[in-house]
């Protein structure tokens, strides 16, 4: 039995819906449980957890198991070290942020190393909030401390249930390095349920496909995104590709900083706290990239790269086309209409101009 695995055989049945999956999970970093909306991602966590009973199946940690329905084990939900944030924070809103986490300090009897409440307040940066009431935080405010509180109780596993989608961009921005530097300390095993793109691609280390109760593919996250048709599980308006870089050059009289992806150069705005050297994830949306048969002039877009037009795919829904086209190293997509396709007369393994207006740094 493999000490650094999460074991997983379920077989749940719901009332229109099915989950069914055999999978061992790395009980190391963070995997990202990834899909569209109602493809069983929230399902599977609260069966791990214990909120749901599968009809057979067995579910383990390592060397403990807590469901094997051919042993009739059934571990209560109680009783399993794992810390679960659901979407809403769910803190008690008539006590302060200091006896919600009090609360959990009492509640919990492990022993786990390094979670200690005030070193918990300082990872989350919590002190200036601890005499203030619930109600009175923000929704940023809230998900720190319930992230504190739920690692108060000294989890083996930590399920986090789409805990940034009642935030903003800006807010989401904010939280993400209280999520980066909570790992980094604790390097606690977690399952992190997504169906934002950007939010996988910046924090996890796995990425698991969960669609209509199926995992379609799992695998680090970079051989996963490189792999997927993310038209199979993002809105139209997310689609694109993740690819890495590195910090070539930071140029802060021009206030830009320039990363290559393979061969290619894209510049950026500046982002002075990236190291030249360093890797980067980058987001590329295909309606952020444009194409032509010669290259442009007198034009605002910095980024205008020498591509091979190697696919075009014509999304019915829609009417659009989706064109693959390879750089040098690597391959990105581009969303074009169907009248541009006929007027520019685009071709499979055609030289073109990709014309890229935006791209996202989601993580450094």
């Amino acid at each position: 039995m493999c000490a650094d695995r999460l074991r997983l055989k379920i077989a749940l049945e719901l009332d229109d819906f099915s989950l069914a999956l055999e999978e061992e999970v790395s009980a190391t970093g963070v995997t990202a449980v990834f899909g569209p909306s109602g493809s069983g991602k929230s399902s599977l966590l609260r069966t791990i957890a214990g909120f749901e009973k599968p009809r057979t199946g067995l579910i383990g940690l390592g060397r403990d198991t807590w469901f094997d329905s051919e042993h009739r084990l059934d571990v209560p939900a109680h009783r399993r070290p794992v810390g679960f944030l659901f979407q809403d924070a769910r803190l008690f809103s008539h006590l302060h942020v200091a006896d919600n986490l009090a609360f959990a300090e009492r509640r919990s009897k492990a022993e786990g190393a390094g979670f200690h409440l005030q070193e918990l307040i300082r990872i989350f940066d919590l002190q200036a909030l601890l005499g203030r009431h619930v109600d009175k935080l923000s929704g940023g405010e809230r998900q720190r401390v319930a992230l504190a509180r739920t690692l108060l109780t000294r989890p083996r596993l930590l399920l986090l249930d789409e805990p940034l989608c009642a935030l903003d961009q800006d807010r989401k921005a904010e939280i993400l390095p209280y999520l980066d530097r909570a790992q980094e300390r604790f390097h606690l095993p977690t399952l992190y349920v997504s169906h934002d793109i950007d939010e996988v691609a910046h924090i996890a280390d796995h990425v698991m496909v969960l669609i209509d109760g199926r995992v379609q593919m799992r695998g680090s996250v970079m051989d996963v995104f490189d792999k997927l048709d993310l038209a199979l599980v993002a809105e139209r308006y997310e689609q694109g590709v993740l690819v890495e870089g590195r910090v070539e050059a930071q140029d802060a009289e021009r206030k830009v900083t320039k990363i290559g992806i393979g061969e290619d150069i894209l510049t950026l705005p500046l982002a002075a706290e990236l190291k030249p050297g360093s890797s980067v994830r980058l987001r590329v949306r295909s309606r952020d990239v444009a194409l032509a048969r010669k290259r442009p002039e007198a034009i605002s877009i910095r980024n205008i790269l020498e591509g091979r037009l190697i696919g075009l795919h014509e999304q019915a829904d829609s009417g659009q086309v989706e064109a693959r086209v390879r750089l040098r190293s690597v391959e990105i997509r581009s969303r074009l209409t169907h009248a541009a396709v006929e007027e520019l007369e685009l071709a499979p393994n055609m030289d073109v101009f990709v014309l890229i207006k935006s791209v996202g740094l989601v993580q450094m």
